[in-house]
């Protein structure tokens, strides 16, 4: 297989840190009144995506069960494959006021450029979810299952798919698949959901990664033809999608859903964190989200947290060696 990968749709991963605009932890509390100030939640990527569709579902069940007594403000602070939106989070050092949820590139930005941080740098709060993925195709197009895909793309010689972030588990999954079935791929990194579905109904791309629930609704209407499933059974809402086992790829990666807090926060502030989501995660709303979106509840809480993100990213990190990524 010949890969490639087109960085020009995208900005580039070199460093990226955003400097503090307040100074950084300024005055963090104690114990007794944490929390008491205005939360400010950053999503490393831009509306529309798995990453948006989860911190902003967190964020209304913490603010409709009373959990969090202040205001809560969500920004997409986008660019360089999560790096801008981490980087800034770096900036906050101590202040616990900050929060960011995970993605694959949490742990994949390291290993193909130096942003200034690594999944080790950041307070880890918890692990909550992983989420598997589809593969699609224009939903005008001839192909219809994943045979007619991988003829396609042999009888084309080189074919073009985008995803979510440069050296991601979209890129993985696409390296991946397209190692096993035999042809060339050159991938296409995007920071936005919507730009990557754009590209794809314009022809742009031959072909999208995408996460279950952030493109359901375009195959429903039949803009998008998924197929192939990256988990290990198939899904009830797309019964007729074959997943990677049945076509001879077992352990696919799934995306990391997790929670962080700035690097040094107090411990208080991470256990009180923890002892939230915990609360979070039993609701009937949360568990009707990962239903709804198709994620598989993953629970590892503090230091089993960041045993999972060591051994996550040693795995990425011997994937993408043997694909040539790094």
């Amino acid at each position: 297989m010949r890969l490639r990968i087109a960085l020009a749709a995208v900005a580039s991963v070199a460093t990226l840190v955003v400097p503090a605009c307040s100074g950084g932890a300024g005055n963090t509390g104690s114990a007794e009144d944490y929390p008491s100030e205005t939360l400010d939640w950053t999503v490393a990527f831009g509306p529309g995506g798995g990453n948006d569709l989860m911190a902003r579902t967190l964020v209304q069940i913490i603010q409709e069960g009373g959990l969090y007594p202040n205001d809560i403000a969500v920004e997409n602070r986008e660019g360089g494959s999560g790096a801008t939106g981490w980087g800034y989070l770096l900036s906050q050092k101590g202040n616990p006021y900050n929060v960011s949820t995970t993605s694959g590139s949490f742990l994949t930005t390291p290993l193909q450029a130096d942003p200034g941080w690594t999944y080790a740098s950041f307070t880890h709060v918890g692990l909550l979810a992983t989420d598997d993925a589809l593969l699609l195709v224009d939903g005008d197009s001839d192909i219809e299952t994943f045979e007619d895909w991988v003829s396609f793309a042999k009888n084309k010689g080189t074919v073009v798919v985008g995803g979510i972030g440069t050296v991601n588990v979209d890129f993985i999954l696409s390296s991946l698949i397209a190692e096993h079935a035999g042809y060339n791929l050159e991938y296409v990194p995007y920071n936005e959901e919507g730009q990557v579905q754009t590209s794809l109904l314009s022809g742009a791309i031959d072909a999208m990664i995408s996460n279950p629930g952030s493109i359901l609704g375009q195959i429903e209407s039949g803009d998008m033809q998924p197929v192939l499933f990256t988990g290990n059974e198939r899904l009830e809402a797309l019964p007729e999608v074959p997943t990677g086992t049945e076509k001879g790829m077992a352990d696919l990666p799934s995306m990391p859903r997790g929670l962080i807090l700035p690097p040094e926060v107090p411990d208080y502030a991470r256990d009180w964190w923890i002892e939230t989501m915990k609360k979070v995660v039993e609701t009937e709303e949360w568990q009707t989200f990962l239903a709804t979106n198709y994620l598989t509840e993953d629970l590892k809480w503090g230091d089993d947290f960041s045993k999972y993100l060591e051994e996550t990213t040693k795995e990425f990190e011997d994937t993408l060696k043997e694909q040539g990524a790094l």
